[in-house]
């Protein structure tokens, strides 16, 4: 497949070239007239859907663009203040707007001449979100999107002390890889310890969010708000009971995996205990992986690995290098975590990530470049909506790009041991994250299930939950205070509730199409870039299908997976 990256900004021809959403007033008369347009033929409505998809991207690229500056610098007041104008001023009024322009579109007697291949996903979605829409919900919507990021802006803050040194909690990460086992724990301490400072303020947050979410989803008719955001997501292809299967998939074939890692890294550091400072740790005498030391240099390492596997991929990293759409270094003040975030209109998205010169930071870029690959190749289609993929294809875009890339690390290791111990530690996060993935699912089904739960409720609960999914070979004896507080540290619970096993589901493409890799690279690569490239104009089975894979999570497959994994990292 040629692909391009050589990515040209939307032209504009139903709004003026510089109009800017600064305020309601500015675009609302571009609603009021698609809403008001007469559609007298299959031609017209489709011109009408290309000026509501135009209308779309420029409104999605402000918003996005408010969230970045937001989430790079938290401590800037007028930063969040544009943001939170956009949530509550903005947002709001354009909610019965798109609701009516949904059902003009499916009661217009054109829609049914429209191609069927090409707008069922589309009109699918539409309907979906007809049967969503409540009026009551617009308020409580806009103040969820607000209470969402005060996440990051409380863990933005969190910073610790070690040698005289001040640090954020993911640049103090990379001294849990020290061969000094005190400094090890006392860094594990303080972090954990540093978290537990802003426990009740995290405990509010999340049981706020809990109760506006049911109360969401008891507006639009709902029981409770794992049903209506299954719904809202558009999982139409696979329900809550797939997700409980999968969840005992992972205790039952994953588990035992991890177990022999931990084991093995037990016996690797000769130790009588593994404590869970010890698991990033190597043998005394064995420097830390160290695969860069600036942003800079993570970023031209990762378009040079990225052009080995095929060059379009690392003309992708360059484009976004000279927009300068890259901010990568952890600092304090910016929010945790990493995303790529792709911007409608001028189709070059944005990565965001806290590096801090760890191997860790290599797998986050490569993983945030397999979604801006996507954003690429998905840039031409016709519709914005289009390029609305279903989360469990996305995640393969990115997830299968941690493991294709391993096969040029040697532009991160210039020494045969590294980059062997690089691919080691990349296939043994690959299984170590699956029962993690599956309790903080089992965990939000049983949050929304039983919404007026009290905070020790819900801290038993977590630990319950815990403690069935945990390895038996880590030792975690008097650190409980810290274990019951483990969830806090995941902000998809917090900003993005319920995405989260489609980084499971997702693995398990992933791994799959790297099955291929090891048989056919350009082939399996020709797959990976057709099915990304459809975007969302196809159903979930069928974009799998597209990437030569089977949509399938089932037990056996999960077994079937886990064994080549397993194979592969004795070949390492």
């Amino acid at each position: 497949m040629i692909a391009s990256a050589d990515i040209k900004k939307i032209e504009r021809h139903f709004l003026p070239k510089d109009l800017a959403v600064d305020k309601w007033e500015t675009i609302e008369p571009y609603f009021k007239e698609l809403l008001e347009r007469e559609i007298s033929s299959k031609e017209s409505l489709e011109k009408w859907l290309k000026d509501i998809s135009e209308l779309e991207a420029v409104i999605n690229e402000d918003a996005c663009w408010r969230q970045i500056k937001m989430t790079c610098d938290t401590t800037d007041k007028n930063l969040e203040e544009a943001f939170n104008f956009f949530c509550m001023e903005i947002q709001p009024k354009i909610q019965p707007y798109a609701d009516a322009l949904n059902k003009k579109l499916i009661n217009s007697p054109f829609t049914k001449e429209l191609e069927l291949g090409k707008y069922f996903t589309y009109l699918r979605s539409v309907k979906k979100n007809i049967e969503l829409f409540r009026e009551e919900n617009i308020q409580p919507q806009s103040e969820l999107a607000v209470m969402q990021q005060q996440y990051g802006v409380i863990c933005g803050k969190m910073m610790i002390e070690v040698n005289g040194e001040e640090y954020t909690l993911q640049q103090a990460a990379k001294f849990l890889e020290s061969h000094d086992r005190n400094l090890r724990e006392e860094v594990y301490r303080k972090i954990n310890e540093r978290r537990l400072q802003d426990k009740d303020a995290l405990n509010d947050l999340y049981t706020q969010l809990i109760q506006k979410r049911h109360q969401v989803a008891i507006n639009a008719g709902f029981e409770n708000y794992r049903d209506y955001r299954f719904k809202e997501l558009g999982r139409f292809d696979y329900t809550k009971e797939d997700c409980y299967k999968f969840h005992e998939a992972v205790r039952q074939h994953v588990l035992p995996l991890v177990n022999k890692i931990y084991q093995k890294k037990k016996k690797k550091l000769k130790l009588d205990d593994l404590r869970p400072w010890d698991v990033e740790a190597e043998p005394e005498g064995t420097p830390p992986l160290t695969p860069f030391t600036t942003s800079e240099e993570l970023i031209n390492k990762s378009i040079e690995c990225f052009k080995q596997l095929r060059p379009f991929f690392g003309e992708c990293l360059q484009q976004m290098n000279a927009m300068k759409h890259l901010d990568l270094e952890s600092r304090k003040g910016k929010a945790p975590g990493g995303y790529n975030c792709p911007l409608a209109e001028s189709g070059a998205p944005f990565i965001f990530m806290n590096a801090a010169g760890q191997m860790h930071d290599v797998t986050t870029m490569v993983h945030e470049g397999g979604h801006a690959v996507q954003s690429f190749l998905t840039h031409s289609l016709e519709l914005n909506a289009f390029k609305e993929y279903p989360m469990e294809i996305a995640e393969v875009a990115s997830m299968a790009m941690e493991l294709f890339s391993m096969e040029h690390w040697e532009v991160f290791f210039d020494n045969k041991e590294d980059l062997q111990r690089a691919k080691e530690h990349q296939l043994e996060r690959t299984i170590t994250i699956f029962p993690w993935i599956a309790i903080i699912d089992k965990f939000q089904h049983w949050v929304y299930e039983n919404p007026n739960h009290s905070v020790d409720v819900r801290n038993n609960k977590w630990m319950e939950i815990l403690k069935k999914f945990s390895d038996n070979v880590i030792d975690y004896s008097g650190l409980e205070k810290y274990r019951e507080n483990a969830w806090q540290q995941q902000l998809h619970l917090f900003e993005v509730p319920f995405y989260y096993i489609e980084y499971g589901i997702a693995q398990l493409g992933a791994i799959g199409i790297w099955m291929q890799f090891k048989k056919n690279k350009q082939q399996a690569i020709d797959n990976y870039m057709n099915a990304l490239s459809l975007g969302g104009t196809k159903t979930l089975p069928q974009l799998y299908e597209a990437a030569g894979l089977k949509f399938d999570f089932s037990p056996e497959n999960i077994k079937t997976l886990m064994n080549f994994v397993a194979e592969e990292m004795e070949k390492i």
